[in-house]
């Protein structure tokens, strides 16, 4: 990563566009506090390879068009919290439940506005699941087939982050907050994952700062922002009030070392 930064910054080469995409701190309680679910990205992946990482990719056209299978509160308020239109916070929400599903197992939709779906476990989910993540199936199409709601309401925007000008690859990120459902699992590995685990955010933080795990910026700074709450329905109710501005870290090129910083 430094060394392509540097190159950035000596060629003077043009950054590429950031394309929209959603990520989701998924969480549940445990005696020891709560726990986020975090996954390990296989070392072939193109773009944050062996990092640690939250569910989560980039805004598929067909996320667009779940207006009618929506639950909760509307876009405009995700717009409000995100900066962003409408049109746009309700395609980083969709975006959100559907790669939570396609990289965790988890669902975070219902065959009513007050209900969750208690179970993915099946074949037949698994298969809905693989051709979502192969593009085989759009996601409205399998909310529709499924008779279910995406339940936006499960949801709390929590940060927004865009990635640094030098990366080849850049993306323009809306971070949620979601609790586990009852009755749903979590699986262990996914095409894009090797290695998945629970672990508190304290215990994240500190495996990133011994050097243990990988993780980017906004993977680390999250985990260390939940360390405080002491039950899953804290965090939670915490998302609504919170500042969320666009964070798009830059560098400072000194005598060949990085520094980076934080700008809006």
């Amino acid at each position: 990563m430094a060394a392509e930064a540097l190159a950035f910054t000596r060629e003077r080469r043009t950054p590429v566009g950031p394309r929209p995409a959603a990520t989701v701190i998924l969480l549940r309680d445990t005696a020891a506090g709560p726990e986020v679910y975090l996954l390990r990205r296989q070392q072939s992946m193109a773009f944050a390879a062996g990092m640690t990482v939250f569910p989560g990719g980039r805004v598929d056209p067909t996320d667009a068009s779940i207006a009618d299978s929506w639950s909760g509160p509307p876009p405009s308020s995700f717009g409000e919290r995100l900066g962003c239109s409408p049109d746009t916070a309700a395609a980083y929400v969709a975006a959100a439940v559907r790669e939570t599903f396609e990289e965790s197992g988890v669902l975070l939709a219902g065959p009513s506005t007050e209900s969750v779906v208690a179970d993915t476990t099946g074949d037949d989910w698994e298969a809905d699941r693989v051709a979502l993540e192969s593009r085989e199936l759009g996601f409205a199409d399998f909310l529709h087939r499924r008779g279910l709601v995406l339940r936006a309401d499960l949801l709390g925007a929590w940060a927004h982050w865009i990635t640094p000008e030098f990366e080849p690859r850049r993306y323009d990120t809306a971070f949620f907050v979601a609790a586990l459902p009852a009755g749903q699992v979590t699986r262990d590995v996914t095409s894009e994952s090797d290695q998945v685990a629970w672990l508190r955010p304290a215990d994240a933080v500190r495996a990133v700062e011994a050097g243990e795990m990988l993780m980017l910026p906004p993977t680390y700074l999250c985990c260390r922002d939940l360390i405080p709450y002491a039950a899953v329905a804290d965090a939670l109710a915490a998302a609504g009030a919170r500042e969320i501005r666009a964070i798009q870290p830059t560098i400072r090129v000194e005598d060949d070392d990085l520094v980076y910083l934080e700008t809006t």
